[in-house]
């Protein structure tokens, strides 16, 4: 068996995927296929499937995150992770397995470092793949202060020592992908980009992402700590308007400045509680992160200070709306600080090998016996399919 692993993901999938996994063939790879409950019509195409790949099944759609984290739990289950690198790939064609075998090479060559295959997007690009990928790389560099060109590219390629990071990261549908890129600079994995050739089929319409729906589980983390931060910012700025109006007769400066202190103070605690326990569910040290929030909130505090009362003295603002423009500016370098720093993931996991095969407690969940018991129940669904 090749060291070298195709893993594909595939929801009701066309004639093409067989085409794929012949071309994979060829370039000496192994190829996964991960039938996410696509049902009784696409037996047939997945049977066939079955000459060329390893079919893992799930009997219901569990979405494209589910189904990749099943491909890597099973290679975990099954292979000695420190001899295979994985690449993943589409399965309607958009993805060539000469690009798949560049990007995984690149792999090879970078151990520890996840590979994209980036696409340069031409104006004959489906508009909803341009704005899209427009709109998120925009939010990763603000969510990371780091930049990649296609964030929504499935070509993606590592060794076997990042399948553990990758198994637990969450997500369980389109916003798995994203969470993996948000994940890596977390976890100080660097990340590489190589260019592939863009290809668009029938322009896109296999594609079963949603657009509404998808892109909230995409931003889901990015929202949240927005809404926390709205929380935060409720609590600040009702505290600072009624200190204010409280401390009037002790005049403009030490009423601001006493106001916005305590008020800072508060939602401080409140968006600690808030960010560590529902936007970054962090585990961390509960007293090592406070003292790094406080140490976060202490510097803002003090060039908010600053700035708001540059903006009330120096340049005569209603001393609401600078509070305003003042909360806006230290959004993002708060975002950033606490995601990078303050609620990073402990990367120590990344290159630890399983204790033994089928005893990673991600591996258990996905898989319910080894491969043979897994090939048992393909075949007897495909049976059942064509029986009809």
């Amino acid at each position: 068996m090749s060291g070298r692993i195709a893993v594909i993901p595939a929801y009701q999938p066309e004639e093409i995927l067989i085409r794929v996994l012949q071309e994979i063939r060829k370039t000496g790879m192994e190829a996964i296929v991960v039938d996410d409950g696509s049902g009784r019509e696409y037996a047939m195409t997945l049977l066939r499937a079955t000459d060329y790949a390893t079919v893992l099944t799930s009997p219901r759609n569990m979405g494209k995150g589910c189904a990749l984290k099943k491909a890597f739990a099973y290679i975990e289950a099954n292979r000695d992770i420190d001899d295979v690198t994985v690449v993943t790939m589409d399965a309607d064609g958009q993805h060539t397995a000469a690009d798949a075998l560049n990007v995984l090479r690149t792999a090879e060559a970078h151990p520890g470092e996840l590979v994209l295959g980036c696409r340069e997007l031409p104006h004959s690009a489906p508009l909803r793949s341009r704005a899209g990928n427009a709109i998120t790389r925009r939010v990763y560099r603000l969510s990371t202060g780091s930049s990649v060109s296609d964030t929504q590219t499935g070509l993606r390629a590592f060794d076997g020592s990042l399948l553990p990071v990758f198994t637990e990261t969450e997500g369980s549908r389109y916003e798995y992908e994203m969470n993996v890129l948000l994940e890596c600079p977390r976890r100080g994995i660097p990340i590489r980009e190589i260019p592939i050739e863009a290809i668009y089929l029938a322009r896109n319409e296999t594609s079963h992402f949603n657009a509404v729906t998808d892109s909230i589980r995409i931003y889901r983390e990015i929202l949240r700590f927005a809404f926390s931060s709205l929380t935060g910012f409720a609590v600040d700025y009702s505290l600072y308007s009624l200190l204010v109006y409280l401390t009037v007769g002790l005049g403009t400066a030490p009423s601001v400045t006493l106001s916005n202190i305590a008020a800072r103070v508060v939602s401080a605690a409140v968006n600690y509680a808030v960010n560590r326990r529902f936007v970054f569910k962090s585990k961390n040290n509960a007293v090592k992160s406070a003292l790094s929030y406080a140490a976060l909130a202490a510097c803002i505090l003090a060039g908010n200070t600053v700035l708001l009362n540059a903006l009330v003295e120096a340049a005569g603002m209603n001393r609401y709306a600078a509070k305003l423009i003042t909360e806006l500016t230290f959004f993002s370098v708060s975002w950033l600080i606490q995601r990078s720093l303050i609620f990073r993931k402990d990367d120590g996991k990344a290159g630890r090998r399983p204790a033994g095969k089928g005893s990673f407690s991600a591996g258990r969940k996905y898989l319910r016996g080894g491969q043979q018991a897994e090939q048992m129940r393909i075949a007897e669904g495909l049976g059942a399919a064509g029986g009809r």
